[in-house]
């Protein structure tokens, strides 16, 4: 018998106000096994009085009081987590929270990741490449750790033109640089293989697997963001900067990929809309 696992992820730009939207109906109505969240903006409490005593929440809130905050809700409780990332200096809290699964006997892990949106040429932008290099450095270690591993989240950069619907006029800002893109040229360039990349500077692949563009195809989008401002929701003028990247193990056990975009503009309780994605294990 095959075990489905239905995995989904979404910023909920503070899940208090999401809530107070109808996150809840979205979720009541979803068959979710595991949800990822960013964006939490609330309080360890706050998640689980709203999610309700049938799920199994870890959470790592941000060192500032209602700023980021990362969590991971299941059915099931995990079997580890763990939160630190980069250099013991470095503060990645309430950005990235990992933890490990048994389903079925087999070990999943699930990451939930939050990177800073940045901004150029100022100190939001040097954060933002440190959590990139950081991320560098753990992807490889997490893919030894669990052949069957994904990483979650808002990750803030539009990796490809088709992933920006003005891509044009976003080269030179933040969530579209060549430099932040290349970050990605080689999360998803070949394991161990010389990648080229789109700002020039190479590097070697880490071997993961974009789930969405693989069961999407060469298309644009499908967005995960649109701003609140004008008709960007309406005209379909987004961003996909929501990500589930899987070991190359995982992703073939991946059968479906939906982005729940929200029917009006009126009914959305986020600006990203949840990612989800079926593995058949």
């Amino acid at each position: 018998m095959v075990q489905r696992l239905r995995l989904a992820s979404v910023n909920v730009n503070g899940i208090r106000a999401a809530y107070r939207k109808g996150m809840g109906d979205w979720l009541a109505d979803r068959d979710v096994d595991i949800l990822t969240l960013q964006e939490v903006r609330a309080t360890t409490d706050d998640l689980e009085g709203l999610l309700g005593p049938e799920w199994s929440v870890l959470h790592d809130p941000a060192s500032a009081k209602g700023r980021a905050g990362v969590a991971i809700a299941s059915r099931g409780a995990a079997r580890i987590h763990r939160v630190e990332l980069g250099p013991d200096e470095f503060d990645s809290a309430g950005r990235w929270i990992e933890a490990d699964y048994d389903v079925d006997g087999q070990v999943v892990t699930v990451v939930s990741t939050y990177v800073h949106s940045g901004e150029v040429g100022t100190p939001k932008q040097d954060e933002k490449w440190k959590f990139l290099d950081a991320m560098s450095a753990r992807l490889p270690e997490v893919a030894a750790h669990s052949e069957l591993a994904v990483v979650t989240g808002d990750l803030n950069v539009g990796h490809r033109e088709l992933d920006i619907k003005n891509w044009k006029g976003n080269v030179k800002r933040a969530g579209f640089l060549p430099q932040e893109r290349a970050y990605f040229d080689r999360f998803f360039g070949e394991a161990g293989r010389e990648v080229e990349t789109v700002d020039g500077s190479g590097g070697e692949g880490l071997g993961w697997v974009d789930v969405g563009r693989r069961l999407s195809g060469e298309v644009d989008g499908p967005f995960t963001w649109w701003s609140w401002r004008g008709q960007a929701f309406d005209n379909d003028t987004g961003w996909r900067i929501d990500y589930q990247m899987a070991t190359p193990a995982l992703a073939e056990k991946a059968t479906s990929y939906t982005v729940d975009r929200a029917a009006s503009y009126d009914k959305r309780w986020s600006d990203h809309a949840p990612v989800v994605v079926d593995y058949d294990l």
